[in-house]
């Protein structure tokens, strides 16, 4: 649980910086960051970009902003209430089509900076449930994410390729996961969807929690249906490994490609310099969270189904790994 004392640390670091920055003559410029919930990742990976931003960006302070995650977020990023953002890959993708959850809006102008890491699809149980799959959900009581996330997406997504209908065929409710976790372990609930990196808090929470039995299920088999339906590169096969929480053995689980974006109306400079900073201080963030780790110039721009903002583009090409 150290990156969870040292995510803590941080963020309370940037509070104290934003009540002393007063004592300077010239305003700065506000960056706010939305991310997700508390127990997720999001958050405290975005509490570590705020840090880096407002240490090293003169005239620049960022923080970090608790949402519902994914659809908020982008619809946050459209109306200007926040400058950058947390989204899974596929929620971008509607985002700037304009579709799904984004029909009252319209077409957000979003664009990549980098593809950070993979989400991997936890459907959580216990093991005195008897749910050992997907189908197993019928006549269950769900929660398929808070209002607003990504994962409410994916977790409708899922239940269809199982042939399950989330209206019909689950008692479904939107939590957050670590309401999810709540009422898991107060038996509220049978089990629950939540798209994040590796490791998750809450979830930590759940299997520490003495008595507390907790099954992860696979959905790898759903893949080849998931793509059929929304193209082959959007979503994959990846495993969460043994161990990851405490006595789990390797899960192959559905997964998508977690993105950093702004509005493409972001100045080109700041939107190279914030790409350029994620690289430069890796170190610093993954000290924040382990999930920083999996940043690589490699994979920066692999997954990503949005275009990227110019100011990445021109960072990636003097890395020189822009494709050509």
């Amino acid at each position: 649980m150290k990156f969870l004392r040292l995510a803590g640390a941080w963020i309370a670091a940037l509070s104290i910086a934003a009540c002393s920055s007063g004592s300077s003559s010239t305003p700065k410029q506000r960056l706010s960051i939305a991310t997700g919930g508390t127990g997720g990742v999001f958050y405290p990976y975005g509490g570590g970009i705020a840090k880096v931003i407002s240490e090293n960006l003169p005239g620049i302070e960022a923080t970090a902003e608790v949402t519902a995650a994914s659809v908020d977020n982008l619809k946050f990023l459209k109306q200007g209430t926040s400058d950058i953002a947390f989204t899974m890959a596929d929620t971008a993708q509607d985002a700037l089509a304009g579709k799904e959850g984004f029909e009252g809006i319209g077409a957000v102008p979003v664009r990549t900076l980098a593809v950070l890491y993979a989400s991997y699809v936890h459907l959580v149980t216990l093991e005195e449930s008897g749910i050992q799959r997907l189908s197993d959900l019928r006549g269950r009581t769900v929660s398929t994410g808070a209002a607003g996330s990504g994962t409410t997406v994916l977790a409708n997504r899922m239940l269809h390729a199982a042939g399950l209908n989330p209206e019909r065929d689950i008692r479904a409710q939107s939590l957050g996961v670590a309401q999810s976790v709540d009422a898991l372990k107060d038996g509220k609930i049978d089990a629950f969807f939540w798209n994040a990196g590796l490791p998750t808090a809450s979830i930590l929470d759940l299997v520490n929690t003495p008595g507390i039995r907790a099954r992860f299920i696979a959905t790898d088999e759903i893949v080849p249906l998931l793509q059929r339906t929304y193209g082959p590169a959007l979503y994959y096969t990846a495993v969460i490994p043994k161990g990851t929480y405490k006595t789990n053995p390797d899960v192959p689980v559905v997964a998508v490609a977690n993105l950093l974006v702004v509005s493409e109306s972001m100045p080109e400079t700041l939107a190279h310099d914030i790409t350029q900073l994620l690289f430069d201080k890796k170190t610093e963030l993954a000290a924040i969270h382990p999930q920083a780790t999996e940043l690589a110039i490699e994979t920066a721009l692999k997954g990503s189904p949005i275009p990227f903002h110019p100011g990445a583009e021109r960072y990636y090409r003097e890395r020189q790994v822009w494709p050509q």
